[in-house]
């Protein structure tokens, strides 16, 4: 077999229909099929995710207990038969030029350990009203039109190199959906890699049915605030608890004087970070 030019990475735990999604993007991505391969890392999912897999017909890695997102992405490098490792998550839509995009980057920044391009969010459903303010309630990314050093990027559209996964070492598997990718990056720049945002790289962050819904939104802010909060003490960077209400009251304020739900949103994050800060240790 020969060595594909780069290994798609794609951590999937109990989210089939959305994985479907992402697997079906990526096999229509406009690189000649052996310049490229999928890996699907299925982290111990109950559901139907085998059979998603078996029928995109790209490469498997099942673990029997989930680990964490970081588990499955140092999993997806070690297996990776590319020099150059793309990351995405399972709920992303990867438009055909995307791969290409990230590669042609990579190539013009030799240099980079760590690529990342633009993350669209995109509601499928009901979602709620926003007043214009705030950033969307999922992940997303936009650093303009033009490639440009970058302090971060985000692992639902990312690559990283080889050389650079063995200079770092690998993703710290204590965190989850707070400081997961982030700490590595970090750990990129303190080394003196380099970090570059690919503005024609980008994809789409999807939210579909009652997952765009303003209570699953709320929820999954929390838990991204107790994680995020949790990675900041970690870091001993983790501001005072009056600092926590402060934010959580002026989220509360964004709400009633905008009328606007997505400021729940924001506050159900602020909210997990005041939880995570007052927890008993």
């Amino acid at each position: 077999m020969p060595k594909p030019l780069v290994s798609v990475v794609v951590p999937t735990s109990n989210r089939a229909d959305y994985l479907d999604v992402t697997l079906a993007s990526l096999a229509a991505q406009d690189l000649d099929g052996d310049a490229y391969e999928v890996i699907a890392i299925d982290d111990g999912s109950a559901d139907r995710t085998p059979e998603v897999i078996a029928a995109a017909g790209v490469r498997s890695v099942r673990r029997d207990r989930p680990n964490g997102p970081n588990a499955a992405r140092n999993t997806g490098v070690r297996v990776a038969g590319a020099d150059l490792i793309a990351m995405v998550d399972d709920d992303v839509w990867a438009p055909p030029g995307w791969l290409r995009a990230l590669v042609e980057g990579a190539e013009r920044h030799p240099d980079a350990g760590a690529l990342g391009g633009p993350i669209r969010a995109r509601f499928e459903g009901p979602a709620p009203r926003s007043c214009g303010r705030e950033l969307p309630p999922i992940t997303s990314l936009d650093l303009g039109t033009e490639d440009r050093p970058a302090e971060l990027v985000w692992s639902a559209n990312m690559a990283i190199r080889r050389s650079a996964f063995e200079t770092v070492g690998p993703f710290d598997e204590r965190f989850s959906t707070g400081g997961d990718e982030e700490d590595w990056l970090r750990r990129l720049r303190v080394m003196g890699g380099e970090v570059v945002y690919v503005a024609a790289a980008g994809l789409d962050h999807r939210r579909a049915g009652d997952d765009a819904r303003l209570r699953s939104l709320m929820r999954s802010a929390y838990r991204r605030g107790r994680n995020m909060r949790a990675y900041d003490s970690m870091r001993g960077v983790d501001p005072r608890v009056g600092s926590e209400l402060r934010v959580l009251a002026g989220c509360g304020w964004h709400t009633v004087r905008r009328a606007c739900p997505q400021g729940l949103v924001m506050g159900a994050h602020s909210a997990g970070r005041l939880a995570e800060a007052v927890r008993p240790r």
